[in-house]
């Protein structure tokens, strides 16, 4: 049974990482100041497993919360391209500072691995698509700068102190847990809970813009398989469908999965939105055996399965 560290533990992707490894019978340590995580994405997890309260910025709090830890999976940040539109300097220091500060934790704690969230935002907009790990990288929003610089610490501290770091680029996470109610909330719970109380999705711009929306549950496998690689393993991979689809699309898809007809409430574009996101998967898929088992589609049906079990109320 191995140790896993989860920063972050309290947010969508974290406890639901938490939540697999719990159910697998690893021993599971969350660590998170709840400043953007909720204590309620942990429910019915607290009598299996530790909780830490602290940031990720606290070199005292890392050090206590590393010992005996085997793997971290690093997933606290601001995780908000508008937000850190808003205020760059605190998404700066929360993701980059923090993540500094969780490789050096895991260089002197001696864990075996990191597998840190980084992010599809560090490409920007990009004319040669699928997005390949070999692209220059060029992102076009504070958020996406953020992840471009804790990627090349991750490639740095792998030369010079040997410790293991992977970075996963997510593509557009969406399922159970994702916070509908922030001003900065993600585009799928919001249309989900906007449309099950009969109201109009807002969708920003023509709607024409695209995604290679990721499922959960194939971003938690992503993980879980990032650590369990044989040998050495560091550098970056995308983690994603492999495939895109429109934000129109995506409105429609939910239609039909709820029998509604909503049309979309269209509003001005947002600074730091690109406009197509598409992932190249293969290097995931040659390194680490990564394979996405959940569809958009399927993904979708999930979501709005449990939104409409009473999870989050409209």
């Amino acid at each position: 049974m191995a140790c896993y560290l989860i920063t972050g533990g309290g947010g969508f992707i974290g406890s639901n990482l938490a939540r697999s490894l719990s159910a697998r019978g690893d021993e599971v340590r969350v660590l998170d100041d709840f400043s953007t995580g909720r204590r309620e994405n942990l429910d019915g997890l607290l009598d299996r497993i530790e909780v830490i309260e602290g940031s990720v910025c606290d070199p005292e709090c890392l050090a206590r919360a590393f010992a005996g830890v085997d793997y971290c999976l690093h997933q606290a940040a601001i995780p908000s391209v508008p937000r850190s539109v808003q205020d760059p300097v605190r998404s700066n220091h929360a993701n980059v500072e923090g993540t500094i500060q969780v490789f050096l934790a895991a260089r002197d704690a001696g864990a075996k691995r990191v597998v840190f969230a980084s992010s599809s935002s560090v490409y920007g907009e990009v004319s040669a698509l699928p997005a390949a790990e070999t692209l220059p990288l060029n992102p076009i929003s504070p958020y996406g700068v953020t992840k471009a610089t804790c990627e090349m610490y991750a490639r740095v501290f792998t030369e010079l102190y040997g410790t293991d770091i992977v970075a996963l680029r997510y593509f557009n996470v969406f399922g159970p847990r994702q916070d509908p109610k922030s001003q900065y909330a993600a585009v799928m719970p919001i249309f989900i809970m906007k449309m099950l109380a009969g109201e109009a999705p807002p969708v920003y711009g023509d709607g024409t813009q695209s995604r290679d929306f990721s499922y959960v549950d194939n971003v938690v496998a992503a993980n879980l398989a990032a650590c369990a690689a044989p040998g050495r393993l560091a550098g970056v991979y995308n983690i994603a469908c492999g495939a895109t689809t429109s934000v129109l699309d995506v409105v429609e898809m939910l239609n039909e999965i709820l029998g509604t007809d909503l049309p979309p409430a269209f509003l001005p574009p947002r600074p730091g939105d690109i406009h197509l996101s598409y992932a190249d998967i293969a290097r995931a898929r040659d390194a680490m055996g990564y394979e996405p088992a959940v569809t958009v589609r399927e993904g979708l049906e999930r979501t709005v399965a449990w939104y409409r079990d009473g999870k989050e109320r409209p």
